[in-house]
C-alpha cells in the first residue's frame, strides 16, 4: 500500500469529497464521564506543492502546560462565543491572523480529550492560503507546513495505518520535530478516516 501521490492530492482540498466522508464517519463524541474544560482547533488543509496541514509550535515558556508542543490552531471555549464554530475562528484569527473569508468549512471531526482533562473538538477546513500568516511570538515560536505525503508515509511506515496504538506509541516525527498527544491522535484519526487506500 502506498500513501498518496499526485493523482490523490485533489481529494484533500475538495469540499465535496471532504464533506462526503465526514458525513459517513463515525466521529468520537464528547465525554460524559466528568467534567473537562472545552476547546475548539481547526485542522487546516491547503495547496502548496502537495497538499499541506496547518500547525503551530509553542513557545518554549517555562511553566507553560503546551511548552513546545506541536498543535493545531485553535483554543478555549470562551463565555461569550456563541457556538463552537465561532470559537474556532475567532482563536484561528486571534492566533495567525486567518479570518473566516479565507477559509472554507467542512465540518467536525469529533471530540479529542487531553490527559489533563480538556475536550477538544477539532473542525477540518480548507485554508486559501494567500494572505501572510501573522502570530503573536511570545505565545507561537512558529508556523509548520506539515506536507500530506510525507505524513501518510510515516503513519504507513510505523505500522499505525488500521491499527490504534497506546498513546505513548503514537508519535510523528516530522520535519526534525515530532508530534505527539492529542495532536498525533488527531492526525491519527484523519488519516484514518481519508486514507485514499
Amino acid at each position: 500500500m502506498s500513501p498518496p501521490g499526485k493523482q490523490n492530492t485533489a481529494a484533500y482540498t475538495d469540499p465535496a469529497v471532504l464533506k462526503h466522508k465526514l458525513e459517513r464517519a463515525a466521529l468520537p463524541g464528547a465525554p460524559t464521564d466528568q467534567p473537562y474544560t472545552p476547546a475548539c482547533v481547526f485542522l487546516l488543509l491547503f495547496n502548496r506543492e502537495a497538499p499541506c496541514i496547518l500547525a503551530i509550535q509553542k513557545t518554549d515558556t517555562q511553566g507553560y502546560r503546551w511548552r513546545n508542543q506541536i498543535a493545531l490552531p485553535g483554543g478555549h471555549v470562551s463565555d461569550e462565543d456563541a457556538t463552537p464554530v465561532d470559537t474556532v475562528f475567532r482563536e484561528l484569527e486571534e492566533e495567525l491572523g486567518i479570518d473566516r473569508g479565507q477559509v472554507d468549512f467542512i465540518g467536525s471531526m469529533g471530540h479529542f480529550q487531553t490527559q489533563k482533562n480538556t475536550d477538544i473538538e477539532v473542525f477540518l477546513g480548507i485554508w486559501a492560503g494567500e494572505k501572510p500568516i501573522r502570530f503573536d511570538p511570545g505565545e507561537i515560536a512558529g508556523v509548520l507546513e506539515i506536507p500530506l505525503p510525507e505524513l501518510f508515509q510515516l503513519h504507513a511506515d510505523s505500522g499505525f495505518r488500521g491499527e490504534n496504538p497506546q498513546d505513548c506509541d503514537l508519535i510523528y516525527p516530522v520535519s526534525g520535530r515530532v508530534i505527539w498527544g492529542v495532536t498525533a491522535r488527531i492526525l491519527h484519526f484523519f488519516m484514518e478516516l481519508f486514507d485514499p487506500v
